[in-house]
């Protein structure tokens, strides 16, 4: 839709107000309302907004080890761009006008901006012909109550929506019909087309899979439909949460991405060989050599929070080695090869926990890596279980460990700038210090009576 259809959209549509939001380095959804007239003075042009949103986390507290913004500089505002490519209306806030922005600006552009750090990914890909079309899937849990009600019990004892480990369930999703219904529906009217959802397993647990598109617009999708969905479960007095692990005894919950990358005019799946014996085209095995090759060292990309690494144990449905397999659910990265169209890789690594931004940059970026250095894939694929395998690389198993390597590795700094790559782990160092300090129901435990 052009500018002006826009603009007329908007102006016939009677709203005084007008909707966007910018996506902070955790995936969280910072947003703003503003008047329609200075919509119509900012569409096109830039606006201003504070960068404190990438100078503090996601809790509002300001880091103290960050450089590109804090105390020292005062906070200013930096011009922001709303992306008016990103035009839908909100179906459960009366139709408001919403769109996204970034940092993009040419001359002012801001290191952390994960929206803006996809864009530059995307066009290096564009560069050399490519167009990158991704998906992401999500898994997350459902529970009765409000905010305020979870923060009242400490967010201890939710109670999920339905009870037991029951994956794929008809009769499940009957039990608030009118929820797991408006779901689909709504989120499809808020342009996040679904192409399947069903319960997994475990206790009030769902999975969506969001269509396939361009990889920046599949990124948006992503963004916009953790937000979505738990703004829809409010109407329906249930709290939705993405957190990677909430309970020990459960399954975690993933953010698998799926890609393939066609050439620039989409009408060929570059990954795709035409041979059913060798289904891989080179070009396919040197993007895959290459994720395997930069995934030790980005980790934190995928896995951002303390709670991430909680999923990432053997034998809990989610990858701990830097493996492949063919249809193999076990290892990091999963080849899929049946016909042109559904050829892809899934990286499985990422939580629902995972900034899409992030994580689909770090996806492409990687593989981009290895088509340019026309890496080998010199890892054989896994078959079997990849949590048994002998000779594999182990991947870290903390959020300080994976930063720090991060921090000191040649190869991010090569795919994400310096500057990026210094921000994001200096942001990632203060999640784990914040978590060292703090004392847990665990500890308490423990050590109250008995030590």
């Amino acid at each position: 839709m052009e500018k002006q259809e826009i603009i007329k959209k908007i102006e016939k549509s009677g709203h005084r107000k007008v909707r966007f939001a910018i996506c902070d380095i955790d995936g969280i959804l910072r947003a703003k309302n503003i008047h329609v007239d200075k919509f119509l003075e900012v569409a096109g042009n830039t606006v201003g907004y504070c960068d404190v949103v990438f100078g503090w986390d996601s809790n509002d507290r300001c880091y103290d080890n960050v450089e590109l913004t804090g105390w020292h500089t005062g906070y200013p505002d930096k011009k922001a761009a709303l992306d008016l490519n990103t035009f839908r209306t909100v179906p459960w806030d009366n139709g408001i006008p919403y769109f996204l922005a970034d940092f993009d600006v040419p001359g002012q552009e801001v290191a952390a901006c994960p929206r803006s750090l996809l864009k530059k990914i995307r066009k290096q890909g564009a560069d050399m012909g490519y167009k990158a079309i991704f998906s992401e899937e999500f898994e997350w849990f459902n529970f009765c109550g409000t905010p305020n009600q979870l923060a009242e019990t400490g967010y201890r004892n939710p109670q999920p929506i339905t009870p037991g480990m029951f994956g794929y369930s008809q009769l499940r999703p009957s039990q608030h019909a009118d929820y797991y219904n408006e779901l689909f529906d709504l989120l499809a009217q808020f342009n996040i087309p679904l192409e399947s959802m069903h319960t997994e397993t475990g206790p009030g647990v769902y999975e969506a899979c969001i269509f396939y598109d361009e990889i920046l617009s599949a990124a948006d999708k992503a963004v916009l439909f953790k937000s979505a969905v738990k703004e829809i479960a409010y109407r329906h007095g249930f709290v939705a949460t993405f957190m990677a692990k909430w309970n020990e005894q459960l399954p975690g919950s993933s953010g698998h991405i799926h890609q393939s990358i066609w050439s620039s005019d989409g009408g060929k799946n570059l990954f795709f060989s035409g041979s059913p014996e060798e289904p891989m085209s080179e070009l396919m095995e040197s993007y895959l050599a290459g994720q395997l090759r930069c995934l030790p060292e980005i980790l934190p990309m995928y896995a951002p929070t303390i709670n991430s690494y909680k999923r990432l144990r053997d034998g809990a449905w989610a990858p701990t080695t830097v493996t492949w397999g063919k249809d193999n659910r076990t290892t990091a990265i999963r080849m899929i090869s049946r016909d042109e169209k559904s050829t892809r890789l899934e990286m499985r690594v990422p939580g629902a926990d995972s900034n899409p931004y992030l994580a689909m940059a770090a996806s492409l970026a990687s593989g981009l890596y290895g088509i340019r250095n026309k890496l080998k894939l010199d890892i054989p694929p896994v078959i079997g279980n990849a949590y048994t395998s002998a000779d594999v690389q182990k991947l870290p198993a903390n959020l300080l460990d994976a930063t720090r390597v991060m921090a000191n590795s040649e190869i991010a700094n090569e795919l994400f700038g310096e500057a990026f790559t210094r921000h994001f782990t200096q942001t990632r160092e203060w999640e784990w210090r914040e978590f060292a300090r703090a004392v847990t129901d665990w500890e308490t435990k423990r050590y109250f009576e008995i030590i």
